[in-house]
């Protein structure tokens, strides 16, 4: 007995020496124990903390958020393979259309983002369709495990729509999660890593952010944003992100994109937030290192996460692009359901 106690003692120790799956002494961000931001790898602040505050504050009552949500032309997306577009269909949920191809982009169709059905951030607004009315998606990015991004359930349906012609594009550590799912047509990407279908180039990029889904998995899954590349667009998203200078870095290795997909959501209090999440401020910052043409503001009036108005972040996107001297029609948010087509 006394051994066997010995024996299985000596094998947990070994089992936490282990090396981290993702391990790379020439990579930085993946370290041995689990995966790094590029740039700001301090101590998150406390979560308890902001609960405590939320508890024992007496925020003014939220006047009623009732935002205009259209009815999405969803026979057109189905036939169109000739225009890009871009359909937001809400919080960091959207479709690109672009050279033929249908991809979504962090697709949550489920009423609440949370890992059981019954309590967890809900739905705030109405979907503008239902995934069924969806055109049939040929690629799905994933930019991190959280909950409100990678949605299993609607992951789930749409490989079972699409069978084995839909591909995954995930982020290095959740190829398995999706693959417990019996989704198979799985491909996971390093930041920087790329992968072609047909003519359009999707390449996996840094952010600030972390990862997790379980009280045990803490950044052990990477996180980050996508840069759709085709012969008529160059496409970003960031992901959930801080301010960083890794869009310095997007810009630098691709040049100015046409569109870009930045987040101005889930930004109060700043004190915990800004490791994590841009303020609208922020955000016209990255617009402006992307030297983005037309940047759309996501990540917002679709769940509550955070502790700012649900209708707060486009006022304060309007502040922050006066301030920044930006055009409001350089930086804009799109209603829920809303089409944009894309110039070539």
């Amino acid at each position: 007995m006394k051994w066997s106690i010995i024996a299985a003692a000596g094998f947990l120790v070994f089992s936490g020496c282990q090396s981290f799956k993702y391990y790379d002494p020439n990579k930085p961000h993946r370290g041995k124990t689990q995966f790094y931001n590029n740039y700001d790898n301090s101590p998150k602040a406390s979560f308890w903390k902001w609960q405590w505050e939320r508890l024992t504050s007496n925020a003014p009552t939220e006047p009623p958020f009732q935002p205009e949500v259209l009815k999405t032309d969803t026979a057109y997306l189905k036939q169109n393979r000739t225009e890009n577009t871009l359909t937001w269909i809400g919080h960091a949920s959207a479709l690109l259309q672009v050279e033929g191809l249908n991809i979504l982009v962090d697709p949550v169709f489920s009423d609440r983002v949370s890992p059981v059905s019954f309590m967890g951030p809900k739905r705030q607004v109405a979907l503008p369709f239902p995934i069924e009315e969806l055109p049939p998606i040929d690629v799905v990015v994933i930019s991190h495990a959280h909950f409100d991004h990678l949605d299993l359930p609607t992951l789930r349906k749409l490989a079972k729509q699409n069978d084995k012609a839909l591909l995954f594009l995930v982020p290095l550590g959740l190829e398995s999660l999706l693959k417990s799912e019996d989704i198979d047509n799985v491909k996971e990407l390093d930041w920087w890593e790329n992968t072609q279908v047909k003519n359009v180039t999707l390449t996996f990029t840094p952010a600030q952010h972390w990862s997790q889904r379980s009280l045990w998995d803490r950044n052990k899954t990477l996180w980050g944003g996508w840069y759709i590349q085709a012969p008529s667009l160059k496409f970003f998203y960031s992901g959930d992100t801080g301010y960083s200078k890794d869009f310095l870095d997007v810009f630098n290795r691709f040049g100015a994109s046409d569109i870009a997909m930045i987040p101005v959501g889930a930004y109060e209090p700043k004190w915990f937030m800004k490791q994590q999440h841009v303020d609208p401020e922020q955000a016209v910052q990255m617009h402006l290192d992307l030297q983005s043409k037309l940047s759309i503001g996501v990540h917002w009036g679709t769940f509550r996460l955070s502790d700012e108005a649900m209708a707060a972040p486009p006022e304060d996107l309007k502040i922050a692009l006066q301030k920044m001297n930006v055009s409001p029609e350089a930086f804009r948010v799109m209603k829920h359901g809303e089409v944009l087509k894309l110039k070539k």
